[in-house]
């Protein structure tokens, strides 16, 4: 089947026993399709090889030299610096670089995917976290497998779990145990951590290492010191402001990203609180304006450009036989004027 030279939306509807209707909604990323009509039309249009651009089937095999890259938010300093990565070494190789932003929305990462794979992009380059979603996972395997099957090359930026590509993984568990222990070396006992959604497996993975850490230093973290929100500098804030409103006694906040870290300085300093007098403050990344805010700030750095480079090499270089292979980037702890050792109180 996979041999059909020309196979058309109406033959992927015929195969998933579903509407025209029905089968081009889920190709094109809309979300309200019932959860087991779309899995058929997925399966059937990856059984098929179906690509749903008619220019590209027009194209007749015509791969292109460009690479398609997929994050969650360009407007987040990370993502911008592992994409410039990226773009470094595609450049040298003479690709074109096509950047489109998710919003941390995981069917639109499903939908730019089988988007690129219809354009015949000749790589695909995905940077961000992974989702714990098994029926995400599923549906995007089966339009990575269907482009692979094609030709195509991918590689992904952290981890991403059952989706089978050659992955470059920062190792945010135990960068956020080490950040942990520095700040137990500091002598504080009472912490908060303001964490993305625990379904992006980067926020997860932090809060987990750095609940270990904790542990090992003999601090339990409870559910009560964990403020969840959305993976963004506005998340930082509006988590920053319950936890005063909450009146929880931290002397040591952890924001699972600089982005939420800024975040959260500018509810502290609005709230009359000092840092680091009054509380330290942590991120995870190093983005450049860790360096420039005011107390700059204590973070785990982690190589983002390099990140992207080596994804990108992955990707050139191929997948190759059916095990994935995974490059681990550590990170470091950064100390800087964000943190102290906490102050006695009155």
């Amino acid at each position: 089947m996979n041999g059909r030279p020309h196979v058309t939306l109406e033959d992927v509807a015929t195969v998933a026993s579903v509407s025209l209707a029905t089968a081009s909604r889920v190709l094109n990323g809309t979300t309200n399709v019932r959860e087991d009509l779309r899995e058929r039309v997925l399966s059937a249009a990856a059984d098929l090889a179906y690509a749903p651009n008619v220019h590209a089937q027009a194209l007749a095999g015509a791969t292109r030299r460009t690479v398609g890259v997929v994050c969650h938010d360009v407007d987040d300093p990370s993502f911008a610096a592992v994409a410039r990565g990226v773009m470094r070494v595609a450049d040298e190789h003479g690709f074109l670089v096509m950047l489109a932003s998710t919003f941390h929305d995981p069917e639109k990462e499903i939908a730019y995917v089988s988007e690129l794979r219809a354009q015949r992009a000749s790589t695909i380059v995905l940077i961000g976290s992974g989702f714990e979603d098994r029926r995400w996972e599923k549906a995007l395997s089966a339009e990575l497998d269907a482009y692979r099957r094609g030709g195509g090359r991918v590689a992904a930026v952290s981890r991403h779990h059952g989706v089978k590509v050659d992955t470059v993984q920062p190792e945010n568990r135990s960068g956020a145990k080490d950040l942990a222990a520095a700040m137990l070396g500091l002598g504080h006992r009472r912490f908060a951590v303001l964490a993305g959604p625990r379904e992006l497996t980067t926020s997860l993975d932090r809060l987990t290492g750095f609940r270990e850490g904790l542990a090992e230093g003999g601090v339990e973290l409870s559910e009560k010191d964990v403020f969840e929100t959305e993976f963004t500098r506005d998340g930082g804030y509006f988590a920053a402001t319950e936890l005063l409103s909450s009146g929880h006694s931290a002397t040591c906040v952890f924001a699972v990203s600089d982005v939420m870290a800024i975040g959260a300085l500018s509810a502290l300093r609005e709230a009359g609180r000092s840092v680091p007098d009054d509380v330290s403050l942590a991120g995870f990344d190093d983005i450049s304006v860790t360096r420039d805010v005011n107390p700059s700030l204590t973070t785990v750095a982690l190589p983002l450009a390099r990140l992207g480079e080596q994804a990108m090499e992955l990707a050139l270089n191929g997948n190759s036989g059916n095990r994935a292979k995974v490059r681990r980037i550590a990170g470091e702890v950064v100390l800087r004027d964000s943190t102290s050792r906490p102050r006695r109180r009155r």
